[in-house]
């Protein structure tokens, strides 16, 4: 694939507190995969395991798509959100919170 590819991973593992070689093992790929990637494509299958580790999209790591085009941080950024044409309430804002926050938890 490419340098850039394999550098913007490392930039985001890095994030994370991961090298390449983590975040492959993470990903469940094989631990030198990415390191690969500078000059072999990688399967759309283990580009989409990194990306879920990294918590990005695949257009993201493939330089399609800028930080925050699609992404809000629900701690962080006041979010207008809707369900079925009415406003969630904060109530069910914080229960969506918790949902996101155990999921992520079950992860690690």
């Amino acid at each position: 694939m490419s340098a850039k590819l394999v550098e913007r991973i490392k930039i985001i593992a890095q994030q994370h507190n991961l090298n390449l070689k983590e975040t492959a093992i993470k990903a469940g790929i094989g631990e030198n995969s990415i390191y690969r990637w500078k000059s072999q494509s990688p399967t759309t299958e283990s580009l989409t395991k990194v990306a879920k580790v990294l918590g990005v999209t695949t257009d993201y790591l493939l330089g399609n798509e800028e930080p925050g085009d699609k992404h809000v941080d629900l701690k962080k950024d006041p979010v207008v959100l809707s369900y079925g044409g009415k406003p969630v309430s904060d109530e069910d804002m914080d229960i969506i919170k918790a949902i996101l926050e155990r999921h992520q938890n079950d992860k690690k």
